[in-house]
């Protein structure tokens, strides 16, 4: 039950780094908790509720069997079964199995859009969360339709109010963005060997838990205008057709695609040759083990076990909340790939993580929340708002803090529920 305590100390965190303690409304704050607790506990631990999200999973899972007939054509026999036959888990390309499904993805959510379904989606979850929370429509708004888009398209969804959002609703957009992925690249962790169904129960918690967390460090002091979002995306060409819809969307995945590949082969690349160097370092001083996996890992082991991690765990589950935040959960989850199976782990020559602590850290990295994504938040609401652009840098650090918080939670209340 070190999970509780866990809680207890994330919404310390959050409290502590409050801008105005004092403003603080408490309608808001528990019922956003009791949301996200409440999803936990329906996915989780009751048996009903676990069927649910298994059939939704397994329904998500089954677009990766359309997916695959695109890429077969296109890759041919690279993504065919005889390559787990001539190379075993070498047979695996990163690049032909898990990118191609970031392609597809951003084209059927596209789609989706253009028919007004993601649309509809959005504006139910949003109303119902402002009716339940408090919230206004916009940031409620804002805040559901990042568990569909990444942090590069959400700005479209909010730009016609930006200019007139308040400090406090501004900020919950910010943090619901890094609090949640983009749908677009869920079927890439799950390409990965993550389990999909804990990977979207952690998006739809990211939502209340965003919202937790902005309300407790940045509650609202001003009156918001709070217009009503008659359509996501106002003021944007519209795609002409479904087909163009289509193509649209795919170019956009293509760009994420081509993004997440260059940024892994990068970032790998260069923690490999920082891992040589701290190794190189390290053998001086009878360390030669020593990595920024460890180092992270011993840095951030406390927090590992105060949202439910066995502490036999924690440096390894460390290391990976570290590389989250300080590299991104792409590369943290291409890490934890080979702690999930026992024959990749073997492989590796590591120790495969108990369940347990594999589903408390599949939510835990579940989130945009990285350094990183200051920048592209950044750029893309400062580029539709310049006049505020100095606010949006004042409230960087501040945000990328509350995403990890509701991250955190997400993990914590997992660990919790499935110890139960």
């Amino acid at each position: 039950m070190i999970s509780v305590l866990g809680m207890l100390l994330l919404v310390a965190i959050a409290i502590l780094f409050s801008r105005q303690r004092r403003a603080i409304r408490l309608r808001t704050v528990l019922v956003a908790f009791l949301l996200q607790a409440g999803l936990g506990l329906f996915v989780l631990y009751i048996p009903w509720g676990q069927q649910v999200l298994g059939s939704v999973s397994g329904a998500v899972a089954s677009l990766q069997l359309y997916a695959d007939k695109g890429i077969e054509f296109l890759f041919g026999g690279l993504a065919g079964p005889k390559m787990f036959e001539y190379f075993g888990n070498g047979g695996f390309v990163f690049a032909v199995r898990v990118l191609p499904l970031i392609v597809f993805f951003g084209s059927l959510i596209a789609v989706l859009y253009y028919l007004g379904i993601m649309g509809w989606i959005i504006r139910l979850v949003g109303g119902a969360l402002h009716a339940l929370l408090g919230t206004s429509r916009v940031e409620s708004t804002t805040v559901t339709a990042t568990l569909f888009l990444g942090q590069s398209e959400m700005p479209l969804v909010v730009r016609p109010f930006i200019a007139e959002l308040t400090r406090s609703e501004l900020f919950a957009i910010m943090v619901g963005g890094f609090a949640a992925v983009a749908g677009s690249v869920l079927l890439g962790y799950a390409g990965m060997g993550v389990d999909l169904k804990y990977l979207i129960a952690a998006s739809f918690m990211a939502a209340p838990g965003g919202l937790l967390m902005a309300k407790l460090m940045e509650p609202e002091t001003e009156q918001p205008r709070d217009q009503a979002m008659k359509t996501l995306g106002e003021g944007e060409e519209r795609p002409s057709n479904v087909i163009d819809a289509a193509a649209e969307g795919a170019q956009v995945g293509l760009r994420i695609a081509l993004a997440v590949g260059a940024m892994l082969l990068a970032f790998i690349a260069l923690i490999a040759l920082l891992n040589g160097i701290l190794g190189w370092c390290g053998a001086w001083f009878g360390v030669p083990q020593l990595s920024m996996q460890l180092v992270l890992g011993y840095l951030l082991a406390p927090v590992a076990f105060l949202i439910g991690v066995p502490w036999s765990e924690a440096v390894q589950a460390g290391g990976f909340i570290g590389q989250k935040l300080v590299l991104n959960e792409f590369v943290a989850y291409a890490d934890l790939s080979a702690y999930l199976d026992p024959v990749k782990a073997a492989a590796a020559g590591v120790q495969p993580l108990s369940a347990h602590t594999q589903v408390i850290v599949t939510f835990a990295l579940c989130g945009f929340a990285n350094l990183s994504s200051i920048a592209i938040q950044l750029g893309g609401l400062g580029g539709i708002a310049p006049q505020r652009r100095h606010e949006l840098a004042q409230l960087g650090l501040r945000a990328m803090l509350g995403g990890t918080l509701a991250n955190l939670m997400s993990a914590a209340l997992a660990g919790f529920f499935i110890s139960l």
